[in-house]
């Protein structure tokens, strides 16, 4: 898989500055953030003060144990929790409420509705936002299903289906959309090893089909090397960054190599040592 690399705009003058900076802007800008939410005893820190930028078409992982905030970042670029520090911004204005331009895929098997087929639920949200008519959700919709391989179940209902067929469905839900970033919270957590290595390369070859951008959330060091093209670590509780890793030049098919061993060692490393390392350089720029 090619590198995702964002060069330095050329050094021009007047209009032509902004237009050629504005490929190289982040689409999301993650700025000192801190999120809390409460129990009925505690008001618990999930993460404090976390930075991070994600580009177009990027494959962006927040990786770390139990408890570290990824999910809770992961809704706050949803919209659905609202920083008490820092600030959140999509293609350059406020993250304040939940939006279409942001979709989620959860690793419940239940976030289907069961009385709706296939298509129906892929249609759903195409319906429901008034982004599309019809006529045009159901395009749409057949289409996504066919990107995720499920053309021959569009009528089937969720009850039918198994636990990776109906994860190709939230898959095909959100990209009919046609989101500026998949949000994906753990989404093959929930499934067997050979299925979740399937869900992998799949993802990855949807990926190659439509470059669409990607924030995804998992405890799983392999998976953040095989999925991502940039890691972010995150130390446990409360959930700070440690370090940021490149990863681009790994696949499924890397998982045996010596650099894909090392790579998940330097990264088991620090997410279990003390301290919090210095930001990395900007994308394109980072060692493996």
């Amino acid at each position: 898989m090619n590198a995702l690399s964002y060069p330095a705009p050329a050094l021009v003058s007047g209009a032509a500055t902004a237009s050629a900076a504005a490929p190289h802007r982040p689409l999301l800008d993650v700025s000192g953030v801190t999120l809390q939410y409460k129990t009925r005893d505690h008001l618990v820190t999930a993460c404090y003060r976390v930075d991070f930028q994600l580009f177009q078409a990027e494959r962006f992982v927040l990786l770390g144990p139990s408890g570290c905030g990824k999910s809770s970042l992961l809704k706050a670029v949803g919209g659905f929790l609202e920083p008490v520090e820092g600030a959140i911004r999509l293609n350059g204005q406020p993250v304040a409420r939940p939006g279409p331009d942001r979709m989620m895929v959860f690793q419940e098997f239940d976030q289907l509705p069961p009385w709706k087929t296939v298509k129906q639920n892929v249609m759903f949200p195409l319906l429901a936002s008034g982004k599309a008519g019809r006529r045009e959700a159901e395009e749409k919709a057949l289409a996504a299903i066919a990107k995720v391989n499920l053309s021959k179940f569009a009528e089937s209902y969720p009850h039918t289906l198994s636990g990776g067929m109906k994860q190709r469905v939230a898959i095909a839900r959100a990209m009919a959309m046609e989101p500026d970033i998949l949000l994906m919270d753990e989404p093959f957590a929930a499934l067997d090893a050979l299925t979740r290595r399937k869900m992998q390369e799949e993802l990855l070859q949807l990926w190659d089909d439509v470059r669409f951008s990607m924030l995804f959330v998992t405890h799983s060091i392999e998976e953040a090397l095989v999925v991502g093209s940039r890691i972010l670590v995150l130390s446990p509780h409360p959930g700070q960054v440690k370090a940021e890793v490149n990863c681009h030049e790994f696949d499924l098919s890397s998982t045996g190599s010596r650099a894909f061993q090392a790579a998940a060692q330097r990264i088991h490393a620090m997410l279990f040592a003390d301290g919090v390392e210095p930001p990395s350089a900007p994308p394109g720029r980072i060692g493996a």
